[in-house]
């Protein structure tokens, strides 16, 4: 499977020059942050949990304690940083330099090290073994682990390291089941083994992920408190058949680390999953807060600043669940102005997918003027042409201008056939998604020809390509076609079939509120009057948040132009 946070490195690799300005922007140092003459801070936010180690200085622990929060929110290189502060003031401290050398290894966002990270950390490996002398039993064998994971000069085939550092990790889990940091690290050699790819996209197990669960289970009930353990919970059981297991976990990190701008993020995975879609708006919310005042006081900041932009994505993808378009298109403006050019250029088979986001929003809010008024990118972003080509076919079809509609169509294949099987989006290829993109399109410009029956077959053909795509958070399609196909079943008066449409993505987008409007509609539409009373309750508390007022669960419904024509007139009217 494609890692998608992988690709997000590529892209976000950028962050010196983003970032550096982002920072200049926000507020001064506060004098409660501490701050050493090499720039590395002791930082707010990272008091929520300690680990004891050996070393006979007060400073020294705490650096650790932050090192090992920021480690668990995966900001490694921070972290690096906190663990060689506590090194340079206790060098006899084994545990620091165990840090430093876990810090720098692989992880599930991204798999592969490169030849100067495995030399640094394999030499904070044998640092950490040189220490040894009255540590504890448990903190020598999880320094004997780490030993295990590097080795110079590195192998060109490194999984046989992962999988015996693994297998270390299991042994001293066996040796020190009560330990929490234990449970977690252990775990989490398990997941670095088979990286974003525990699930089947039938929501099968695969490999050891049963196994991953219990221990983290395991780990949780003694500390529930932890922060690694709660993270690595929620990767692992997102995208199984069970997220609402994740919610307590997802309830905990709200506020643990409120420091680790990561760590406030993690919630909204889950929140997304189980329905709760206000709550995922407002985490990342919460988190781009918290990364802006990480970044105001930071070094420029390194593989972290990918998880920057992926809580500003997951931000516009949330919103526009909700049905708050100002949100989440300011959102989805902000991905563009944060990815410079250069960077856009040289990765541009990765990253391109992202600068999309605004295309989603405004098809997913009806904003067809807009779309149509949007600039051409440059002909070497082809991702986006192609975007554009079939955000514009929407429009026009949405317009009544069939004929545009059909050139565009036209246009986005010319443009769809140069895209390679480098071009991604997150988990997908583009290939993958562009093709979701080409039959809704269709479909819809069927609609608008009156070939309706052609047009419900694009879409269910569609929606199919759509559950196909590899899991990914946010989705590789953000607007589920289930939402244009119902709306058009309704203006079809096919209501029964719009139900059972409806329905079904309830199940796979519980508690939207584009799916509850159309099941209420088409409910009363069959006479149903019971159910569809009973659902007005769901159906104001889904959209009480919104910033619009939908006729249907797609602007591309036929009432929504007529709508938006009306609202014109009486605006007008007003003048």
């Amino acid at each position: 499977m494609r890692q998608l946070y992988f690709s997000y490195c590529l892209l976000l690799s950028l962050a010196t020059g983003v970032f550096a300005e982002t920072a200049s922007d926000l507020p001064e140092q506060s004098s409660s942050t501490q701050t050493t003459p090499a720039g590395t801070n002791l930082y707010q936010g990272f008091t929520g949990y300690n680990r004891k180690v050996t070393t006979n200085s007060a400073e020294a622990q705490q650096w650790f304690d932050q090192g090992i929060q920021l480690l668990y929110g995966f900001n490694h290189d921070e972290a690096i940083r906190s663990f060689e502060k506590a090194a340079e003031i206790d060098p006899a401290c084994a545990m620091a330099w165990w840090g430093s050398a876990y810090a720098r290894g692989l992880h599930i966002n991204n798999p592969e090290m490169k030849e100067e990270q495995s030399k640094l950390a394999y030499e904070a490996a044998q640092k950490a073994v040189a220490a040894l002398d009255d540590e504890t039993p448990v903190e020598q064998a999880l320094v004997r682990a780490v030993e295990k994971r590097y080795a110079w000069p590195v192998p060109e085939d490194r999984i046989p390291l992962d999988q015996a550092y693994a297998d270390a990790m299991e042994t001293v889990w066996h040796q020190f089941p009560e330990d929490p940091d234990v449970g977690a690290l252990f775990a989490e050699s398990l997941m670095n083994l088979q990286p974003w790819d525990l699930w089947t996209a039938d929501e099968v197990p695969k490999g050891r992920t049963l196994e991953i669960l219990a221990v983290l289970e395991g780990t949780l009930a003694k500390t529930p408190q932890h922060p690694g353990a709660n993270h690595f919970y929620i990767h692992a059981i997102e995208a199984s058949p069970w997220p609402e297991k994740g919610l307590d976990s997802a309830e905990r990190l709200i506020a643990m680390v409120p420091g680790s701008g990561h760590l406030v993020h993690m919630p909204s995975h889950i929140f997304i999953r189980t329905g709760r879609y206000a709550d995922a708006t407002a985490a990342n919310e919460r988190a781009i807060n918290a990364d802006e005042k990480y970044f105001s006081l930071s070094p420029p900041p390194d593989f972290y600043s990918i998880y920057f932009l992926h809580n500003i994505h997951f931000l516009a993808y949330a919103a526009m669940m909700e049905g708050k378009y100002q949100v989440a298109m300011e959102a989805a403006r902000k991905i563009e102005q944060d990815v410079p050019q250069d960077f856009l250029r040289e990765y541009v088979t990765l990253a391109d997918g992202f600068m999309t986001t605004p295309q989603h929003v405004m098809i997913r809010f009806g904003k067809w003027e807009e779309i149509l008024a949007e600039p051409e990118p440059p002909e070497w972003r082809l991702f986006s042409r192609a975007e554009r080509h079939y955000a514009r076919s929407v429009a026009y079809s949405a317009l009544g201008k069939t004929e545009q509609a059909q050139q565009e169509l036209e246009l986005l294949d010319q443009v769809a056939s140069q895209l390679t099987d480098e071009w991604e989006m997150g988990n997908n290829s583009a290939k993958e998604v562009i093709a979701v993109a080409r039959k809704m399109a269709a479909g819809e410009l069927a609609y608008r020809k009156g070939d309706s029956e052609q047009a419900f077959a694009l879409l269910r053909e569609a929606v199919e390509m759509e559950e196909n795509l590899s899991y990914d958070e946010p989705p590789g399609w953000m607007q589920p076609v289930r939402h244009a196909l119902g709306a058009l079943l309704l203006a079809d008066d096919r209501h029964a079939e719009a139900e059972e449409v409806y329905r079904a993505d309830l199940v796979r987008h519980p508690n939207n509120s584009w799916s509850l409007l159309g099941l209420q509609q088409s409910l009363q539409e069959q006479g149903d009057t019971v159910e569809a009373k009973l659902l007005a309750s769901l159906v104001a508390e889904a959209w009480k948040h919104a910033d619009v007022a939908p006729v249907a669960s797609c602007y591309c419904h036929p009432d929504a132009l007529k709508q938006a024509g009306e609202a014109c007139c009486t605006e007008n009217s007003e003048d």
